[in-house]
């Protein structure tokens, strides 16, 4: 969350902010329960020291009638104090509730807009596959090679689910090993972590584990939920602790499944494997100093972009508008793979970065300790190294050959053991 001393003193800025991304806060309200909260606790501080005062009165020797006074006093003491802890509990869930409520401030050169229409492209890597033929969806090959099932995932588990069997299974495995590979050079921590998450740990992330926008499984009765993402997991590795400068910046590899219920995800763009209920992921997360982030930001995309032109899948790298940043980002670089499957050949998205600043480390309280001795939080940054399901896509379309065999990309050949796929239907 925004410091709210960051708000009283910019916010005017904070409301241009709020109104940039086309998000529901009243950052004046913030500030008002703010205020409420400061005289609240003064009124309290204030009415326990006469309450002590008062009882310490009461030790003296006195007449009967000032007794009496000040046992009236004393029990008109309690209610009050009682009064005063009761208002300033339910104003400070409220100023915590707004809080949660305002979004990250956005980086100045993240473009205006509304949607992702309102991308800003910034780089192209290859162009366009084009093939003499007409080419297959990633639907269509999947059947084809025998390699993904989704009628019988549907029978099984429900729509948006998939069985991936024979090399698609070691295709996906060897996408995991080949990102593993790329980030371990570059000092990252694998790690495998945990597919549930305390509901505490969401919300600190920034993901909302309720209602019917929520875009989270939750489990019932437990206090917990499935993972969207080994951001959550990885972002909550250090709740509550204070890191020494020195070990900064920390690079972690987590490699999860991910949950999404995808609430009203339908049509061309969600067909197949692009948007489901169930992949595999290797995600990128960075603690650094505030200083470093930006930096650090730019070095999580350029992996991201390695690992894609490593597999020689055509891709464009794009600045995302305002509106379509999620409410921790500062700013957010996506990078999208041209699929010739998807709606006669369009742009998907198959990773993100996102440079957290503060955000995150505020609501987590994940601090470091600087060279003065004083706390400070942490800046976060996440990335995505390989979503397994998109990746599957983009290769799956674009090294699609006329008889419907599939070539595997060389920088895959070792992991997979075979350089092809043919066609068994």
């Amino acid at each position: 969350m925004l410091d709210i001393r960051f708000i009283k003193e910019n916010i005017e800025a904070v409301r241009q902010n709020i109104a940039d991304r086309y998000m529901k806060a009243d950052a004046d309200l913030a500030v008002s329960l703010h205020d409420t909260r400061n005289r609240l606790i003064r009124e309290l501080e204030d009415a326990r020291r006469r309450r002590n005062e008062n009882a310490q009165a009461m030790k003296q020797p006195m007449e009967k009638a000032e007794r009496e006074a000040r046992i009236e006093e004393g029990r008109r003491l309690k209610e009050t104090i009682a009064e005063l802890e009761a208002s300033l509990a339910a104003t400070e869930a409220r100023l915590n509730e707004e809080l949660l409520k305002i979004p990250n401030m956005a980086h100045p050169d993240a473009p205006r807009g509304k949607e992702d229409k309102d991308n800003l492209e910034i780089k192209r890597c290859g162009e366009p596959t084009r093939f003499d033929f007409q080419p297959r969806d990633h639907v269509e090959l999947g059947q084809l090679l025998d390699i993904i099932d989704f009628d019988t995932a549907t029978r099984v588990s429900g729509t948006k689910f998939y069985y991936l069997k024979n090399e698609g299974v070691l295709l996906e495995l060897a996408l995991v090993r080949y990102a593993l590979d790329h980030l371990m050079r570059r000092g990252f921590v694998p790690m495998i972590t945990p597919d549930i998450a305390k509901t505490e740990i969401l919300e600190g992330i920034g993901f909302n584990p309720r209602g019917a926008e929520s875009n989270v499984y939750t489990l019932e009765g437990e206090g917990t939920c499935l993972i969207g993402t080994a951001e959550i997991t990885l972002g909550g590795y250090h709740a509550d602790s204070v890191l020494d400068a020195s070990v900064l910046p920390l690079r972690y590899a987590g490699v999860s499944h991910c949950f999404r219920r995808e609430a009203g995800a339908a049509g061309q763009f969600s067909k197949g494997l692009y948007r489901v209920h169930q992949f595999t992921k290797v995600e990128m997360f960075v603690y650094c100093q505030p200083e470093d982030s930006e930096k650090l930001h730019e070095e999580l995309r350029l992996i991201e972009e390695e690992i894609f032109s490593g597999l020689g899948i055509p891709f464009r790298v794009v600045d995302t508008c305002t509106g379509d940043l999620g409410a921790p980002a500062y700013r957010k670089w996506d990078l999208e793979a041209w699929m010739p499957g998807r709606n006669g050949g369009e742009w998907g998205e198959i990773t993100s970065t996102s440079n957290c600043t503060d955000y995150q480390a505020r609501r987590l309280n994940v601090r470091y300790r600087d060279a003065e001795g004083k706390n400070r939080h942490v800046h976060m940054l996440n990335g995505t190294a390989i979503a397994c399901s998109r990746a599957i896509i983009a290769i799956l379309e674009n090294f699609q050959q006329a008889d419907g065999s599939v070539n595997i990309p060389p920088a895959l050949v070792p992991y997979c053991g075979f350089d092809h796929i043919r066609p068994r239907v």
